[in-house]
């Protein structure tokens, strides 16, 4: 059993009020994390507070080539990565390890574009000099989910690192070890103080969002996302947060049904629907809906999935799928959680859905497919509007018209055409309303760890 430890200034220490972690397969513990104390969260913040000077000092070539090194050492520690991650959080270790390679990539990424991301000169007075020079923000709370750990982490710290901050960083509760053993590899290759690592809960994440830190970058829920972004207007923090959704996919009457079912099956049943930009409502045109359905029942049955990532999730992910049941859905799949030890859930397929239905109005992030079927796309259109989110959106359709009404219709900040999961390497998106705010990857995401400050230079009278 990992035993998960705090780094503090460069020092690795216990702490205290351990909690266990449960492996959702079999329901055995595999994770011992402590706490982090109001006390301890001052410490590290004021840690990365005295260290961040001469990191930002440091030459941005050298920042790189820490951040170069520590790419390498993940990528050699793929293996007892991915084992971590699975057992914390129940997603298959190839698909772990698959997402450990993009986390790596993103690193490398951040390490070629950091020593490039620089200002720019403005045309002003001949005599004088203007200048946009970006700086670092100073310190960076990091506040990571379970869900994707180590990708979602070497985003944000990569890119906070590169551009001369320094980062506290709280991984999830729900798999603190695998935070812990990616921070034991990064943290060699920084000056001590530069990057922290506190493990805890909710209390511990609220501390760091409310510390006298520059920038709360938060990946997680709506809910923890509006929290911190009103703590941040509270301190003078950058809130930077891409948080909840509930993703539409829309299904076009032209299309063929059989495909357009492996597509909602991967949007809605990949890492056990515990994707932030899952698919969570299908609007399917009545012309094939019988025919989707059909074959989305099949798709449901061969599709395999790991665990939901512990009981209590398991539960609140049943529970929506039992209010839509009340509320006269149809269940045509799963729908009913194995008897056993673990949090295991099954691919579940719901027909004549409303958008009253929490499953449909809600973000469920579990394996669910709520099928609501209309009469038009413009309907279909109308109806995925109707939400608080606005993260992401997925259309199939054969009318190239059909499509380009669509993703400007569709207030989301990513849309996707004829692919879930589609689109080319370093696009970054700004999320809408409940969806969080700011850009969260992607090359921009370097511009968000910075502030921009104008300098106008020009000689005093006489000369210099």
């Amino acid at each position: 059993m990992h035993t998960v430890e705090h780094l503090i200034a460069g020092a690795w220490t216990a702490g205290s009020d351990r909690s266990t972690v449960i492996d959702p397969h079999d329901g055995t513990p595999v994770t011992s994390a402590p706490a982090a104390t109001a006390h301890e969260v001052a410490a590290a913040v004021a840690a990365a507070r005295a260290a961040q000077p001469d990191w930002a000092a440091t030459a941005p070539d050298a920042r790189a080539e820490a951040l170069r090194a520590a790419a390498t050492a993940v990528e050699h520690a793929t293996g007892v990565l991915a084992r971590t991650m699975s057992a914390e959080m129940g997603k298959p270790q190839a698909e772990a390890a698959a997402s450990i390679a993009a986390g790596v990539g993103t690193l490398r990424q951040y390490a070629e574009l950091g020593p490039l991301s620089g200002g720019r000169t403005l045309g002003g007075d001949p005599g004088a000099l203007d200048l946009m020079v970006p700086e670092p923000r100073g310190v960076v709370a990091a506040i990571t989910p379970w869900n994707d750990p180590v990708a979602v982490a070497c985003g944000l710290l990569g890119a906070a690192l590169v551009t001369g901050n320094a980062v506290v960083y709280k991984p999830s509760e729900r798999a603190p070890a695998t935070g812990w053993l990616l921070t034991k590899l990064l943290a060699p290759h920084l000056p001590p103080g530069v990057l922290s690592m506190l493990a805890g809960a909710a209390p511990t994440g609220a501390a760091l969002a409310e510390s006298a830190v520059d920038v709360v970058a938060h990946v997680g829920s709506t809910a923890a996302g509006r929290w911190i972004a009103a703590a941040a207007a509270r301190t003078g923090a950058k809130a930077l947060l891409e948080n909840g959704g509930s993703d539409p996919l829309i299904v076009d009457e032209d299309v063929d049904p059989a495909w357009a079912a492996a597509q909602a099956a991967l949007g809605a049943f990949a890492n056990a629907g515990q994707i932030c930009v899952a698919v969570e409502r299908i609007y399917v045109h009545a012309a094939l809906a019988e025919d989707f359905l059909l074959a989305l029942v099949k798709e449901a049955a061969a599709f395999e999935i790991g665990p939901l990532v512990d009981l209590r999730h398991r539960a609140a992910v049943h529970g929506q799928v039992v209010d839509a049941l009340d509320r006269g859905a149809t269940l045509l799949a799963g729908g009913v959680a194995p008897d056993g030890p673990g949090a295991w859930y099954p691919p579940t397929v719901l027909a004549d859905c409303t958008d009253e239905m929490r499953v449909v109005e809600t973000e469920t992030f579990g394996p669910i497919a709520p099928v609501v079927t209309v009469g038009s796309f413009d309907e279909a259109l109308r109806r995925a509007a109707r939400t608080p989110y606005g993260l992401a959106a997925t259309v199939l359709t054969g009318s190239m018209s059909n499509a380009h009404w669509a993703w400007q219709q569709l207030e989301a900040g990513t849309v996707k055409i004829n692919a879930v999961f589609g689109g080319a390497p370093g696009g970054a998106a700004h999320p809408r309303r409940g969806s969080g705010q700011g850009f969260g990857y992607g090359p921009e995401l370097l511009d968000e760890m910075t502030a921009t400050k104008v300098v106008h230079l020009e000689a005093p009278p006489g000369g210099w």
